[in-house]
């Protein structure tokens, strides 16, 4: 049924007379509530909310003197009451609703101040189900959004951040506030319910292990307007999802310009590279440029990764992104510095580090506080025309699978170190994706090629760039290993590696023609293992 409008012109300036506070975050609560009260503004408030203002020595009538029925159910019940909800929904020049008012006692309510139970916070704090599903708040986003619809009237403030934006509005109207304010405000309402809601409805399917649900909210609050997007023409906004991450979205910046939108991209590309490795077992270090690795290593310290991994592509590297699995110490700062480096990315950094990279000004260091998980599960998301791709994270490891030789030649013990380390690499490579690997280090990576053999071409065309750089007469591929993300379809992939001097391949397997590359690398003398597992990336 579609409901009709009696097409009342709603009224521009609007008079803030009494007002409803609820909040779960009490954060400038009382200087807010103070500045109403300094306006003739009644207040009204529930709970812990009308506990705190009446402390603060400001009158505040409760809830219940306004419905006449008390909090009920352990406060589940107390807003959700005609007198209430009238209040707030009532269109006040509608000669109908104000009969209704004035027949039921209904006194109007013009602003709505009201942040929800900390939902997000509790899911994430690890607490039981009961207590989550206490933290879903109800009479919160019933009173929001009711406002929220009636922004003709009613003004709905649900941010703290926001109380100084609507307070200077009042001084700038002598007490009221106009429509463009009050609409503005009821679309931040919305957006806020949606994403509460969005919260709730993708706690649930996790908890039900739902991983296509038949309704799929994504919600975000804004962290950052970008300069711009990709492009400069394009907007674009930096949105925390919530999710328990260490990353981008939970770091410090410590210094340097606002990161762009492709910073942002890169460096969170760079840092689900680096987490790949245990920092209790290996320093590694990864350079990314256009979210693509053009150099990972293992070493004994960052400063031996740093340089192994830069060794693979010194080209691509200036300008480019590095990310660190341990803090960043001294040595490896000092070598970082010298080169153009957008942005560095730790879990730490020790004092002296950053003293280091506080002389580059533009330099960003970003300190996360951790590593993300690489076997966590989680979502990951992308638009096309009309819809929208979710999936889950790729959380597949390499040391979770089933390794299988399928060729006569094993691959011998530091082969084999090096194809479980380029396969992690290949993980994190634009498809179709090939990496080279000696000495755990990327001596060529071939990435977002139409064709595979194109990417072994390429890396290891790039390989032979990278050791006449280094006034190496050989290609770094030589005697090298190399993963690819999937299956080779033909042999013509197998032979431009072996071409280029790989002896070991690693590789999913699961092409129809596997018998073929296989027979191929048996004939060259190849060692090859399959994962059973892909990982395309595009």
């Amino acid at each position: 049924m579609t409901v009709t409008s009696k097409h009342i012109p709603a009224p521009d300036l609007l008079r803030v007379r009494r007002a409803l506070i609820s909040v779960s975050d009490k954060t400038g609560l009382i200087d807010f509530a103070t500045r109403l009260h300094e306006y003739g503004v009644e207040l009204i408030s529930t709970g812990g909310t009308a506990k705190a203002l009446a402390e603060a020595g400001l009158p505040v009538k409760d809830v219940s003197e306004v419905t006449g029925f008390p909090e009920i159910m352990d406060g589940r019940v107390k807003t959700l009451h005609p007198a209430i909800h009238g209040g707030i929904l009532a269109i006040r020049d509608d000669p109908e609703h104000q009969a209704a008012m004035k027949k039921h006692g209904i006194v109007g309510i013009d602003l709505v101040a009201v942040n929800l139970y900390p939902f997000e916070e509790t899911r994430l704090s690890g607490a039981d189900n009961e207590t989550i599903v206490e933290n879903i708040d109800i009479g919160g986003p019933a009173m929001i959004r009711a406002a929220a619809k009636n922004h003709a009237y009613v003004t709905v403030v649900t941010d703290a951040d926001d109380y100084n934006l609507v307070l200077a509005e009042l001084d700038k109207n002598e007490g009221s506030l106009k429509l463009s304010f009050r609409r503005m405000l009821a679309a931040r309402a919305f957006a806020r319910t949606a994403s509460y809601d969005a919260a709730i409805s993708n706690w649930f399917a996790e908890a039900l292990e739902i991983d296509t649900p038949k309704w799929r909210a994504i919600g975000g609050e804004l962290e950052t307007i970008m300069r711009y997007g990709e492009n400069p023409h394009q907007k674009a906004g930096f949105y925390l999802t919530g999710e328990k991450r260490f990353g981008v979205s939970t770091a410090q910046v410590l210094q340097g310009k606002q990161l762009s939108y492709n910073n942002i991209n890169d460096t969170d590309a760079a840092f689900e590279t680096v987490a790949e490795f245990d920092p209790e077992k290996t320093a590694a270090v990864a350079i990314i440029k256009h979210a693509n690795p053009c150099g990972v290593a293992k070493g004994k310290t960052l400063k031996e990764a740093y340089l192994k991994a830069l060794a693979c592509d010194s080209v691509s590297a200036f300008g480019g992104i590095i990310a660190l699995n341990r803090p960043l110490d001294e040595d490896c700062a000092t070598e970082i510095t010298k080169i153009f480096t957008e942005v560095i990315i730790a879990p730490d950094a020790t004092e002296t580090a950053r003293e280091i990279i506080a002389r580059k000004k533009n330099l960003r260091l970003l300190i996360t506080g951790g590593l993300p998980d690489p076997r966590a599960p989680g979502l990951t998301m992308r638009t096309v025309s009309g819809g929208m791709l979710v999936q889950t994270r790729d959380n597949g490891v390499i040391d979770d699978l089933d390794l299988k030789v399928v060729t006569k030649r094993q691959p011998t013990e530091a082969e084999m170190r090096d194809l479980k380390f380029a396969f992690q690499v290949a993980k994190h490579v634009k498809s179709n994706a090939i990496v080279y690997v000696k000495d755990n280090a990327t001596v060529g990576i071939g990435a977002g090629q139409m064709s595979r053999v194109d990417s072994a071409r390429i890396a290891a065309h790039k390989a032979l760039d990278a050791a006449k750089i280094a006034g190496i007469s050989e290609p770094l591929t030589k005697g090298s290993v190399v993963a690819s993300d999937a299956f080779f379809p033909f042999a013509d992939g197998l032979l431009s590696a072996v071409e280029a001097g790989a002896t070991a391949v690693i590789q999913p397997g699961g092409s129809i023609r596997d018998d073929e590359v296989i027979a191929a690398a048996d004939e060259n003398n190849i060692a090859m293992v399959f994962t059973g597992m892909r990982h395309f990336r595009h």
